[in-house]
């Protein structure tokens, strides 16, 4: 993909049904590393938060210690689509009702950054109350309702 001075950052949660060391989660925890590992060598790939296990199950931003934290930055929208919708993480995601239980409120933010911004767990959570407050815009949107990059003649929706 083409050097760009801005890239999407994401963010997404999900309340678990037990806890992730309980048998009911074997099914999404035996997929992590896989899961992770495919991301990671997806076309577009920028960062992921995690632990030096490899993954940001352990990290915990909310009160409940059963949301589920994921932060990525990818270079395009396009990019983070593509890994989500069209590979095969899609399976885990049509899946997600096993394990996680519906969720009040946005589970999903995305927003651009500067290239080389690494986000932070406070600003994500930011990005995720201001979406649920006032609904997508430039600052906070989803993939439904998606704001071209800020870069002149950036990637359009």
């Amino acid at each position: 993909m083409a050097s760009t001075r801005f890239h999407l950052a994401q963010v997404n949660i999900a309340r678990m049904r037990a806890p992730l060391d309980d048998p009911l989660m074997e099914g999404f925890r035996s997929q992590l590393e896989r899961i992770n590992a495919v991301a990671d060598r997806s076309p577009g790939f920028v960062w992921r938060l995690q632990t030096p296990d490899g993954d940001a199950t352990a990290i915990r931003t909310f009160e409940d210690d059963r949301i589920l934290f994921n932060m990525s930055v990818w270079e395009a929208l396009e990019a983070l689509h593509q890994y989500v919708y069209e590979g095969p993480h899609l399976g885990p995601l049509r899946d997600r009702r096993e394990w996680f239980l519906p969720f009040e409120g946005p589970m999903l933010a995305l927003w651009w950054i500067p290239a080389g911004h690494v986000p932070t767990v406070e600003e994500a959570k930011e990005k995720l109350e201001e979406l649920g407050r006032i609904g997508p815009t430039a600052a906070a949107f989803t993939f439904r309702r998606p704001f071209p990059s800020p870069e002149p003649g950036g990637s359009s929706p």
